[in-house]
């Protein structure tokens, strides 16, 4: 996955500021090329569908003062990721609705990674947190990086540990890719998860069959852990610092979050899609996972899957 081409959406708020110093951190550690976003809101008592009917001239003036704005504001905010350590590689500013410009221009300039803050009180302050950053997530040909807002939490930065959930699928092993990568660039603890739910070993077909179902249980945890385990020697192999296993139980969203408040992640990386554990993570799992974790949420698309699909 890395190096790659790096597209960072900022607005100025605290959350993008956030988003902004993880970015530049991957950005360093990962030798990627940093472009920024800035998507401006037309200030308009009409929504832009009416605006251009009712009023053409007006929405043309107001578009053009909000193309302005926001090419002001961008400047102000490269010259603080400049400060961070960073060179940018290219700077864009748009107009109109954040997600479909943030979607568009990944895919312009060709961007392995995008990475948003999860609620923004300027141009992106439409609840990046609802509809724009599930979005991003659900339409950008490449992977994203959420980074929301979480109450007095410091973890926004690397090193720190990383969580990464696991289930066998592809998208799984591309996420596994990933964390690898950031691990060992950045000095990051690696930590697995694997989450199995007991109550798809609950036999259906009548009390005869409830006979053993437990002991079956418990040896399929075994496997489980022995795979996972499997899983964190090989990884760490591979360049991930101090990789280790952990088998929970439960709902695969909420035993994520669990598990990443437990041992203060400074990252949860899934997978976009799962076909074992971690089921459809672009749908339910990923946006459970997105909103409700206490750190930036990586959700690794497999952008040559996406590409075909296009």
């Amino acid at each position: 996955m890395f190096p790659t081409r790096i597209l960072l959406a900022t607005d100025g708020s605290r959350e993008a500021n956030r988003a902004a110093r993880l970015a530049v951190g991957l950005s360093n550690k990962l030798d990627s090329e940093l472009h920024v976003v800035h998507v401006g809101e037309i200030p308009d008592a009409y929504v832009p569908a009416e605006s251009e009917i009712l009023d053409p001239e007006f929405y043309e003036r107001m578009r053009k003062y909000a193309e302005r704005e926001a090419k002001v504001k961008l400047e102000e905010e490269i010259g603080e990721i400049r400060e961070m350590g960073s060179e940018v590689a290219g700077v864009h500013a748009g107009v109109g609705r954040p997600d479909a410009k943030i979607v568009r221009l990944a895919e312009e300039i060709g961007a392995g990674l995008v990475v948003v803050g999860s609620r923004g009180f300027g141009p992106l302050r439409r609840a990046l947190m609802g509809s724009v950053s599930t979005s991003v997530v659900r339409h950008a040909h490449c992977s994203v990086l959420v980074v929301r807002e979480y109450g007095g939490s410091k973890r926004d930065h690397l090193p720190g540990r990383i969580l990464l959930a696991i289930d066998g699928s592809r998208e799984a092993q591309l996420a596994a890719r990933a964390a690898v990568e950031i691990s060992g660039a950045a000095g990051s603890e690696l930590h697995l998860t694997y989450a199995m739910q007991a109550e798809r070993y609950v036999p259906h077909l009548g009390p005869e069959m409830w006979e053993g179902w437990q002991a079956g249980f418990e040896r399929a945890k075994q496997h489980a852990r022995s795979w996972l385990e499997g899983q964190a020697e090989l990884m760490q192999g591979e360049g991930a610092k101090a990789a280790e296993g952990h088998l929970v139980l439960g709902r695969p969203d909420a035993a994520i979050v669990w598990l990443a408040d437990e041992i203060e992640a400074g990252l949860v990386v899934v997978g976009s899609r799962g076909h074992g554990g971690m089921r459809a993570l672009i749908g339910s799992v990923s946006d459970s996972v997105v909103h409700h974790a206490d750190c930036p949420v990586l959700v690794v698309r497999d952008q040559e899957h996406a590409e075909r699909q296009i």
